[in-house]
């Protein structure tokens, strides 16, 4: 039962995370957060201000992009990922989840391979 739960869980994530964002990010705990409350990430190999993801294929599978028409403005713009679709950035740095979340407030990405990090105001 807990594992479909997490299952369930996930393609909630991973389904919002397709969906237009137009609604604001909002901070929880010191973090910033998307859909349902659900913690946003950062990714070291992402190059601020260039424009551009890097984390596309099965890398997008683990780290669901927080996908966006339009930036809520201030410190948040879009990039652009390979497939032409528009991603939230912060600070210049794409947004994204992680698919081993399974409730709002989780952290469990932060540090994942000393690169992904929880997105801080």
């Amino acid at each position: 039962m807990k594992k479909i739960l997490s299952i369930a869980a996930f393609l909630a994530v991973a389904g919002c995370s397709t969906i237009a964002a137009d609604g604001p990010v909002k901070t929880m705990d010191g973090v910033l957060t998307g859909a349902g409350g659900m913690t946003l990430y950062t990714f070291d190999r992402d190059t601020a201000g260039n424009g551009k993801s890097v984390c596309n294929g099965p890398c997008a599978t683990n780290w669901p992009p927080l996908m966006a028409s339009q930036a809520p403005g201030g410190d948040y713009s879009l990039v652009t990922r390979d497939d032409g679709k528009t991603q939230l950035a912060y600070k210049g740095k794409p947004l994204y989840y992680w698919a081993k979340d399974t409730k709002p407030g989780d952290k469990t990405g932060e540090g994942v391979n000393q690169v992904w990090h929880a997105a801080r105001p």
